[in-house]
């Protein structure tokens, strides 16, 4: 599968993106890694992916894994959010 990855650099030299093993980011510096969603499945299962760890919404109902990836993939990127501060603690919001 080939999946194109995003990454913006900042000002300060600090680069942030939705990780993809498409790049090798330990080549570019010392990682940090934050979750910025989490999909799981329900009791019937159906996928949802919750964007709160970054202030976002609930996605779904999706009929599979590879949707609700797909949707929380296209949230992240559509709403701005790898040029946007992360917040702390999450503040609910929807783009």
């Amino acid at each position: 599968m080939t999946t194109e990855m995003e990454l913006v650099v900042g000002a300060d030299g600090v680069a942030r993106c939705v990780y993809d093993e498409g790049i090798d980011l330990r080549e570019i510096g010392t990682l940090k890694i934050t979750r910025a969603s989490h999909v799981e499945p329900d009791a019937e299962g159906y996928w949802w992916a919750d964007m709160g760890p970054v202030g976002g919404p609930v996605l779904g109902p999706f009929r599979s894994w590879s949707e609700a990836l797909g949707a929380e993939r296209g949230w992240l990127n559509g709403c701005g959010t790898l040029r946007q501060p992360i917040p702390s603690p999450p503040s609910p919001g929807v783009c």
